[in-house]
């Protein structure tokens, strides 16, 4: 089961992806680093949806 967290950990990655290269392709270095945030922020939200999950399986 997915859990909400998991969903938009995984949906800023992809924004964060975008606007990344978006960044590069323009060369706006500002929207690249906005970008690697997002990802990592997505990372780190998609991490805890899964510890969620196991713990919510544990019980």
């Amino acid at each position: 089961m997915v859990n909400k967290d998991q969903v938009a950990g995984v949906a800023k990655q992809v924004k964060g992806s975008v606007k990344q290269a978006a960044g590069k392709a323009t060369g706006n270095r500002q929207t690249q680093v906005e970008g690697a945030a997002d990802k990592i922020a997505g990372k780190v939200q998609k991490a805890y949806g899964d510890v969620k999950e196991k713990v919510k399986k544990a019980l």
